[in-house]
C-alpha cells in the first residue's frame, strides 16, 4: 500500500515537471493537459484531473488511497518550442513502454536544465535580418533595406538589455519600440531611409507576438476559456506596448 502511494506521488511529479517545462516553453494549455493525462495513464493512473492556466497547473490522481492534487506555479514563461518536442518525445516513450518511470525522470530533467536557445549575437543578427525581409514583404524600397536592418536589431538589442534590467515586458517592449521609431525616424531626417513607416513596420516585427496569439485563439477553439483570453490579454498588452512607443516618437518628433 505504501508502495503504490509513493508511486502514485511520483507519477504525479513526473507529470507535473512535463507540464511545468512545456507551459514555460509556450505550450499550448490543452497539449500541456494532454500530455500530462497520457503519461499518467501510460503509467497506469487512468483517474486524473489537470487545469491549468498560464500561471500556474492543478493536478490531481486518483489511485491507491486517497485522492493527491498539487499545484505548481508558474512564474516565467519563454517561447523554446524545442523543448515541448522534446517533452512529447518522452510522452510517446512512456505510452509505447519504451521508457520506464525512472528513465522518464532522468530525460525530463536533462531536458530542463538545457539551454537551447540560440546565442544573443545569432538572435540579434537574425532580428536584424527578418526586419528587413519583413520590411520588403511590405513593399518596401531596397533602399530602406539596411536603415530597417539597423533598427530592427538595435530594437530588439534594446529589448532584451532593458528587460534584464526591469524585468516587466511591457515597459522593456515600450522602450525597445521607442527605440526603433526614434531611429527610423533620424534615418529618414538624415535622408539615409525614405519610408519611415515601412521601415517601423519591419522593424517592429521581431517583437510582435505572434506565437502568443496563435495560442490563444487555439486555446479558446479548444474550449480553455480562462487560458485563452489570458494569452489573448498578454498578447494585447504587448502590441498596446508596440504601438504606444511608436506612437510617442511620431507624435513629439
Amino acid at each position: 500500500m505504501g508502495n503504490q502511494v509513493e508511486q502514485t506521488k511520483e507519477i504525479m511529479e513526473l507529470c507535473l515537471l512535463a507540464g511545468r517545462i512545456m507551459l514555460q516553453s509556450g505550450g499550448e494549455t490543452y497539449r500541456v493537459e494532454d500530455t500530462m493525462t497520457r503519461m499518467a495513464a501510460a503509467l497506469g493512473i487512468d483517474n486524473t484531473n489537470s487545469y491549468v492556466t498560464p500561471t500556474g497547473i492543478i493536478f490531481s490522481a486518483e489511485g491507491t488511497g486517497p485522492a493527491r492534487t498539487k499545484l505548481v506555479r508558474i512564474s516565467e514563461r519563454s517561447t523554446d518550442l524545442k523543448k515541448v518536442a522534446l517533452v512529447n518525445s518522452v510522452s510517446r516513450g512512456i505510452s509505447s513502454g519504451e521508457i520506464n518511470l525512472r528513465q522518464a525522470f532522468e530525460q525530463l530533467n536533462e531536458i530542463n536544465s538545457m539551454n537551447l536557445t540560440f546565442p544573443f549575437k545569432v538572435q540579434v543578427a537574425a532580428a536584424s535580418i527578418a526586419s528587413s525581409c519583413f520590411m520588403i514583404m511590405f513593399n518596401g524600397s531596397w533602399n530602406d533595406f539596411i536603415p530597417a536592418m539597423i533598427s530592427g536589431g538595435v530594437g530588439y538589442l534594446s529589448f532584451i538589455y532593458f528587460h534584464r534590467f526591469v524585468p516587466i515586458k511591457f515597459f522593456s517592449e515600450f522602450l525597445a519600440s521607442f527605440v526603433i521609431g526614434l531611429l527610423s525616424f533620424l534615418f529618414v531626417k538624415n535622408g539615409i531611409g525614405h519610408q519611415l513607416d515601412k521601415i517601423i513596420i519591419g522593424s517592429v516585427m521581431p517583437l510582435v507576438p505572434g506565437l502568443l496569439v496563435t495560442n490563444a485563439i487555439r486555446d479558446l477553439m479548444a474550449g480553455h476559456l480562462v487560458a485563452g483570453l489570458s494569452k489573448g490579454a498578454e498578447a494585447f498588452l504587448t502590441s498596446f506596448a508596440i504601438g504606444a512607443g511608436i506612437a510617442f516618437v511620431v507624435s513629439y518628433l
